[in-house]
């Protein structure tokens, strides 16, 4: 049984998640795509830092012309042991990543890629500022070129 007293902390990459915690409304263009129609959307997203300050636990409920279109249930966290950031999402279209994206901060930019038998997906969350940050999905059948799939820009609530 691991020592209480010298239980694992967070490190400094860990709290470096925090930037994204907390209450926002978000403003989002969506590209039209095989999967949904173009179009306006408006976002609600829930994070918080839990389980001992390992994890950021987001969820996002996206609404467009009132009605609920889109949800997410992701997880973040940074890998001690290769040193990358992983993103665990789950999404209501219901496919199922085989494994978490990975990637790393450049500058203010939180770049995180992952690939699957449908193709490659790129997640960026930009900080702007502490009440602000931005975030877009692109596609990409060959992880080269990339096509924006969903932007948007968020603004803390609380």
């Amino acid at each position: 049984m691991a020592d209480r007293l010298h239980a694992p902390t967070p490190t400094d990459e860990h709290r470096r998640l925090a930037a994204f915690a907390g209450e926002w409304r978000g403003e989002e263009t969506v590209f039209a795509s095989r999967w949904v129609e173009g179009g306006e959307a408006e976002s609600h997203v829930l994070a918080r830092m839990d389980l001992n300050g390992f994890y950021l636990i987001q969820d996002v409920r996206q609404t467009r012309a009132g009605k609920e279109s889109f949800a997410t249930h992701a997880v973040f966290t940074y890998d001690r042991e290769d040193r990358l950031y992983k993103l665990f999402w789950h999404d209501s279209l219901g496919y199922f990543a085989p494994s978490p994206a990975s990637g790393s901060w450049t500058g203010n930019s939180l770049v995180l890629v992952r690939g699957s038998l449908r193709g490659n997906a790129r997640h960026v969350y930009e900080v702007i500022d502490d009440k602000s940050y931005s975030m877009k999905i692109q596609y990409s059948p060959d992880a080269e070129g990339w096509s924006d799939v969903l932007t948007g820009i968020y603004r803390r609530i609380n």
